[in-house]
């Protein structure tokens, strides 16, 4: 890293903040190929000061070397031009000021170090660095899962390997949402959010099969002859039929008191709401598979733990003959709270608030990513990411129970790691969260695809941090996405066995 401008201090004092933001856990900065390290790195103004001085430093040896290749070339072919297609002599060509030739990195077991060309003279190795700096280092220069020969060092720039940074600090949604949404990191570490694709709707990855189309939306599942706004009308029209008969939200966009309670008890009381049970759950399926040895598929498949039946919004749409400011389409139309991404002072990592105090039954956001298929879900985390954890994928089984027997290329989740919006940094918060998910059907009547929108419990106070309980079982040692350590804070959370050792710790300490 000195042979860029970058100080194997400035490595090592933003390598140790950047591994108490991820509690010590190494491979969640590998499975990001070191970009949050990167852009720590880079943000520091101590490198920016060491590439200043490294480019005035090479300035006059960059110009030597090329008046002597320049002089060597026309001494031996004082009439040949720079062609395009002549391989040869464009590698005879002298290094551009800033250019740089990308070593490459070569793994010995779980160490890693650099392979120079030859061309480019070995930087001396600091025997003194730590052997996680080392590895870190070396990932970083060589661009890990990047086009390593179209790489350049450009100096003040915040990563390496691309030509822009990460995201945009003023507006990390990229002007796909209808507010400006910021990042916020108030202890000047320079980290940012790992990389990843802000998309406002969910998008299809490959397999995944969502059937919407105007064709099947039928009278009884739209109001083709409203006008207006339907909550102004005096009779509900069919759109409230799913709903039982009354519209969800109020004149203001919110959620009615009776519907929101009734959602929150499905959540915090389900023993006391009827559940359906899968003949073959795809759910116990996945479980089986991912902790099997064995490639035979006739494996028996564990019960099914059962499934709440939810309750659905349901919301005009295209085939509606309201407008678009309709009363009934709240979701749809996007964020409409201020809203920070911001690094939280826990171990928790990056988190979500509001700048705005938010009354009860207010809507956030949806959960936006993309759709698998369980089957792809399970490559996706098992086979290509060796169990690495990433954002937590979200099962769309609110109306499992009607569907019958799913395979597992009909069962179908979201995840948001490589693609989502703000909601992939909500928190989970055992029990007492002040927003929760609700399903919400939007484009088709069929609930095997539908919305998750997000509304708040209660009133939440400015800057205050959204969480979402996650509805996770962390006793379940069978799933095959391996529950995290919670640091939620709650009375009532569910990690027993960290609240267990916490106390544990403490008798033995006192």
């Amino acid at each position: 890293m000195v042979d860029i401008g970058i100080l194997k201090e400035t490595t090592e004092r933003v390598l140790e903040n950047l591994l108490k933001l991820f509690d010590y856990k190494w491979e969640h900065i590998e499975a990001d190929n070191y970009h949050a390290l990167a852009d720590a790195i880079f943000d520091d103004s101590d490198v920016k000061e060491g590439q200043k001085r490294q480019a005035n430093e090479t300035n006059l040896d960059l110009d030597q070397c090329n008046k002597k290749l320049k002089t060597k070339q026309h001494s031996k072919n004082p009439t040949s031009k720079m062609r395009g297609n002549d391989k040869r002599e464009f590698a005879g060509a002298p290094l551009q000021q800033g250019q740089f030739i990308p070593p490459q990195t070569v793994y010995e077991g779980k160490r890693a170090h650099l392979q120079f060309p030859s061309s480019i003279k070995q930087p001396h190795k600091d025997t003194s660095t730590a052997d996680d700096t080392a590895i870190t280092s070396s990932s970083v220069v060589a661009g890990i899962g990047q086009n390593s020969s179209d790489m350049r060092v450009i100096p003040h720039q915040l990563h390496i390997g691309a030509d822009r940074p990460p995201h945009d600090v003023n507006d990390i949604t990229k002007g796909e949402e209808r507010l400006s949404i910021p990042i916020v990191n108030e202890f000047g570490s320079g980290i940012l959010p790992p990389r990843f694709h802000y998309i406002s709707h969910n998008i299809t990855l490959q397999e995944a099969y969502v059937n919407i189309s105007l064709a099947r939306i039928g009278d009884d599942n739209c109001c083709s002859d409203c006008f207006g706004d339907c909550l102004a009308q005096p009779l509900p029209c069919a759109c409230a039929t799913e709903t039982g008969g009354e519209f969800v939200y109020t004149r203001d966009g919110l959620l009615k008191e009776k519907f929101l309670d009734t959602c929150i008890s499905m959540l915090r009381e389900p023993l006391k709401h009827p559940r359906f049970y899968c003949k073959i759950c795809p759910h116990e399926r996945r479980v089986i598979e991912a902790n099997s040895d064995s490639s035979n598929t006739e494996v028996s498949h564990g019960p099914c733990k059962g499934h709440i039946t939810r309750k659905f919004i349901k919301e005009c749409w295209s085939k509606c003959g309201c407008t678009r400011n309709c009363g009934n389409r709240v979701v749809q139309r996007g964020i409409t709270r201020h809203l920070q991404v911001f690094l939280t002072p826990g171990k928790k990592g990056w988190g979500l608030r509001s700048t705005e105090k938010l009354p009860r039954g207010a809507f956030i956001c949806e959960y936006a990513g993309e759709i698998l298929t369980n089957t792809e879900l399970y490559e996706r985390t098992i086979q290509k990411t060796g169990k690495a954890k990433h954002t937590y994928p979200l099962l769309l089984d609110a109306d499992w129970g009607t569907e019958g027997v799913l395979k597992d290329e009909e069962a179908l989740c979201l995840d948001a790691t490589f693609y989502g919006n703000v909601a992939r940094f909500i928190n989970h918060r055992c029990f007492d969260a002040n927003i929760i998910g609700i399903p919400v059907e939007i484009e088709t009547p069929d609930h095997h695809y539908y919305h998750l929108a997000f509304f708040t419990t209660r009133e939440v106070e400015p800057f205050e941090e959204l969480t979402w309980d996650y509805g996770i079982d962390f006793d379940d040692v069978d799933h095959p996405i391996k529950a995290f350590k919670c640091h939620c804070g709650s009375e009532f959370c569910g990690d027993k066995r960290r609240i267990s050792r916490s106390k544990s710790k403490a008798q033995v300490l006192g």
